[in-house]
């Protein structure tokens, strides 16, 4: 099986979108879990079960890892992710899955700027456009027509927004001279922890009666494929694909929760519908097809490479451990 360091830039860019799909169906998921289980506990349960679970498979990988370093580097993605979901989860409690997808999604507006506090990489013109362009389909898609109103579960998805995009930045930030798998269990730990420790905190504890043959189901989506599968490929796919391109496939995410929406629950295919997912594949073609090159380079010149570093490069590259985790071996 060819290594992860030899797939072409293009499959992490798929990857990416199979994550937005599997995230897209976990909308209408986790609106229905979060109603036998509270925010900071339905964390907690999820991402210690799916850090236990890849730690387990990925031994060979997280033993040599344990370093204060790596540690280190998962306990700042964990915190940040922790804080993204958490007020995400809090928000879905009082708004619509649409309005909590499109919300969420404003993340890509925000990367191209943190990315640019960061490592001092300015965002380009077309980085400005295809947000524009995504920010608009992404309201035609999700937000009901005559809401005007800002309620608390839409301030709280705005605040988990900016934890996103912090945490997009910071996976970026970190894909250097480290192995993202180890990294990326050990951000799972961190969530996990977090969510018990603020659960146990400021929230009853779960009614072991609630819990349902349906709500088993949910929990093993959220665990298997939200977590184990989507997280784990949107980190490995990040450490090879821009920031701002990143953001804005990620977006699907939106387009792809409506549309779950759509088909479960009959909401209607309008015209306002069809125009949004427009302008958010138009914005990703104009990211796409306009390459991210530094002032003054010229369009016949070599294009710069992607800022992230490869995290999988040398002897620290992803070797058939993350294929076996994607088929379902051990």
């Amino acid at each position: 099986m060819t290594a992860l360091r030899n797939i072409p830039p293009a499959a992490y860019k798929l990857l990416i979108v199979l994550a937005t799909v599997i995230w897209g169906l976990s909308f209408v998921v986790m609106k229905d879990a979060v109603d036998v289980m509270e925010p900071a506990w339905l964390i907690g349960v999820r991402f210690l079960i799916t850090a236990a679970l890849l730690t387990v498979v990925l031994w060979r990988r997280v033993r040599p890892a344990l370093t204060r370093e790596q540690l280190r580097r998962g306990a700042v993605l964990g915190l940040l992710m922790f804080l993204a979901y958490w007020t995400q989860t809090i928000g879905l409690a009082f708004t619509t899955p649409g309005k909590n997808a499109f919300l969420t999604a404003t993340y890509c507006v925000m990367v191209p700027f943190m990315f640019w506090a960061v490592a001092g990489k300015r965002p380009t013109v077309f980085n400005l456009m295809a947000a524009v362009l995504c920010v608009a389909g992404m309201g035609l898609v999700s937000l009901t027509p005559g809401t005007q109103a800002v309620e608390f579960g839409d301030v709280m998805t705005l605040v988990c927004a900016v934890f996103f995009g912090l945490h997009i930045v910071f996976v970026s930030k970190y894909a250097q001279g480290c192995d993202v798998l180890p990294i990326t269990v050990f951000q799972f730990w961190t969530m996990g922890l977090c969510g018990v420790v603020i659960g146990a905190l400021t929230e009853e504890l779960p009614n072991a009666a609630a819990v349902s043959p349906e709500f088993l189901f949910n929990m093993a989506y959220l665990i298997v494929l939200a977590s184990c599968v989507a997280l784990v490929i949107q980190n490995v796919a990040l450490a090879h694909v821009p920031p701002a391109q990143a953001s804005l496939l990620l977006s699907l995410e939106a387009v792809f929760g409506v549309a779950f929406s759509v088909l479960l629950y009959g909401e209607a295919l309008t015209m306002r519908l069809v125009a949004g997912f427009g302008l958010i594949f138009a914005a990703i073609v104009l990211s796409e097809v306009f390459p991210l090159r530094p002032r003054g380079q010229q369009a016949g010149d070599i294009p710069t490479p992607a800022p992230a570093a490869d995290l999988l490069a040398g002897d620290n590259g992803a070797s058939g451990e993350l294929e076996e985790v994607l088929d379902g071996r051990s």
